[in-house]
This record gives structure tokens, C-alpha cells and sequence, in this order.
């Protein structure tokens, strides 16, 4: 049974459609990847399944069951953790967990019991008295997240928890995250950092213009477009004759030189960069340092929705 299942999702703001029967199947204990460029409808489809906007059609369900705004019992069993920093200046670390922990748990003990366990899990045993603005940005990060999963969700959606943070907050929070789905939570992580979809998600969604245009592993979004290595080699003189046949290799997709760097772009293929040398050698062209860069999500990203600069 599928943890998320969106079917035929429609939402309308007047003449323009952000999400255009949309599905999303997610099963339990997975790391998700929603992917996609600004106005792509990834906070749009978030917003929809939490229930925090109205949509025209389809159908939501989470654990099975159809979600509704008045489904409490379901929404107890989720936790959420906004782009933007959501907390109360005038409340300390350890207040504002309290708070939003009582949200979902009445028990005064159970629950002291589980801020506790959320000030140590995200490292902020030595910060809990301060108060919002006396906290780094990395920080206030790390609250904002204590915040949305110290009720212990099974269902937890990060939009963009490493947006404007020093690598070493990034690192601990994508630890962090990769620890909640080794105790048990479903993941569903919307970022802009390809890097970081492509080291913890299990599965990955690209999407565009509200439709999804892509869904699988990292591997199988690669096999998709059928990309291959980015191999750079940098030359001594490299003659018209011997760029034209680099780019007759039935496996280049593009090539070109800036004068001291060929940079060639490969389909998948197992003899790439011996082909590459050979046509060179048989045009005498000398050649220093080889570069040879396998796929990554980021040219994946970029050869399904476009280069092109977006608002």
C-alpha cells in the first residue's frame, strides 16, 4: 500500500493550471525526491496533499485512506518542515518544540519525553534557552526541524531544510534525515540541490509545468536520456579536421574547443574516451590532462526540463 497516492490531481489559479493531473505513488520508508524548476507546482502539489489548499479535482490518499481537512487522526501522523523558518521569536528552543509538539501530544510527560529526544537528535542540548535571534542561520535550521518531527511522524515532508547553511549544518542535516528514515519515517525532500537528492533520496520525481515528466531511481533516470560521460582534455593546437571527426563518433552528442580545452559530451557507451584518443592520435594532435565525469542528476535535470533561466 502506497504511503502517498495522488490520482489525476487538478489545481487551478484562474487561467493558469499548476498542476495538471498530477499522480504521485510513494511507499513506505522511502526518501522521495520532488524535483523541479521555480513554478514547476512542487509546493503547489505539497500544499494540495497536506490539504492546505483547495484543488479542482483528483483524489489524496495517505496511509490508505482519503484525506480530507477535517482527517486530524491522519495529520497527527505527519510532521512538515517549511522552506522558511517557522517559529516564535518571542518562545526558547526548547519552548518552541514544546509548542508544536502539543499539537499533536497532550500528555505533559510523553511529550517532555519526546522534545527531549528532539533537542538531542538535532544537536541543540547547549542552545536550549536561547532564543530564535540569538541563533545562527545553521541553527535555526536545525529548530525548524526539531519542530516538525518531535511528535515522531511517520510521514515527513522537507522543503528545501538546507536552503542559505554552511556545509557542515547541510551535512547534518541531511544526516539527520537519512537517520529518520532508518527509524522508520517516510521521507519526501523537495530541493533545488541536485547533489543532495542524489545522495539520499531512494526515488526521485522531475517535474515541470505540473506534470511529472520523470520517476525512478538516480540510475534509472540516467538510463532514461541515455547520458553519458563528460570527458574534458586539454590540447596543445586542435585542427578543424580533428574537432568534425571527435564529432562524427557515433557516441558524441556535442563537442566543442575554447582553444586549450576540448569539452565532449557522450551518449552511454563503453569505449568513449579510447575513440576520443584515437581520432586524436591519428591527427597527431597532442593532448595534456583527460578529465572523465560521469553523469550526474544535474545534467539529467537540465536535459529534461530545459536550460533555460526561470523567475
Amino acid at each position: 500500500m502506497d504511503i502517498v497516492d495522488v490520482n489525476n490531481l487538478v489545481k487551478r489559479y484562474k487561467d493558469v493550471l499548476a498542476l495538471d493531473h498530477f499522480d504521485l505513488h510513494i511507499e513506505p520508508g522511502e526518501v522521495f525526491g520532488l524535483l523541479g524548476p521555480n513554478g514547476s507546482g512542487k509546493t503547489t502539489a505539497v500544499n494540495c496533499i497536506l490539504q492546505l489548499l483547495t484543488y479542482d479535482k483528483g483524489e489524496i490518499k495517505l496511509f490508505g485512506e482519503t484525506m480530507a481537512p477535517s482527517r486530524y487522526d491522519l495529520k497527527r501522523r505527519i510532521g512538515i518542515v517549511p522552506q522558511n523558518v517557522a517559529v516564535f521569536e518571542e518562545l526558547t528552543v526548547r519552548e518552541n518544540i514544546d509548542y508544536f509538539c502539543a499539537l499533536y501530544v497532550s500528555d505533559k510527560a510523553k511529550r517532555r519525553q519526546l522534545v527531549g529526544e528532539a533537542i538531542e537528535f538535532v544537536g541543540l542540548e547547549d542552545y536550549v534557552k536561547f532564543r530564535p535571534r540569538k541563533l545562527s542561520g545553521g541553527l535555526l535550521r536545525r529548530l525548524n526541524i526539531a519542530c516538525g518531527i518531535a511528535h515522531k511522524p511517520e510521514l515527513i515532508f522537507f522543503d528545501e531544510p538546507t536552503v542559505a547553511v554552511d556545509p557542515q549544518s547541510r551535512n547534518s542535516i541531511l544526516e539527520g534525515i537519512q537517520r529518520l528514515n532508518r527509524e522508520g519515517s517516510t521521507v519526501v525532500y523537495t530541493s533545488h540541490y541536485m547533489e543532495e537528492a542524489e545522495e539520499i533520496c531512494t526515488r526521485i520525481m522531475i517535474m515541470d509545468h505540473g506534470r511529472t515528466l520523470a520517476c525512478g531511481t538516480n540510475n534509472e533516470l540516467k538510463a532514461m536520456i541515455g547520458t553519458g560521460e563528460k570527458i574534458e582534455l586539454e590540447v596543445l593546437d586542435l585542427s578543424d579536421a580533428a574537432l568534425a571527426d571527435v564529432k562524427a563518433l557515433s557516441h558524441v552528442r556535442r563537442a566543442s574547443c575554447d582553444g586549450k580545452t576540448v569539452t565532449i559530451a557522450c551518449s552511454s557507451g563503453t569505449h568513449n574516451l579510447s575513440d576520443i584518443l584515437h581520432v586524436l592520435q591519428t591527427h597527431n594532435i597532442a593532448f595534456g590532462r583527460v578529465y572523465s565525469e560521469p553523469p550526474t542528476l544535474n545534467d539529467v535535470f537540465l536535459e529534461i526540463t530545459g536550460k533555460e533561466l526561470r523567475d
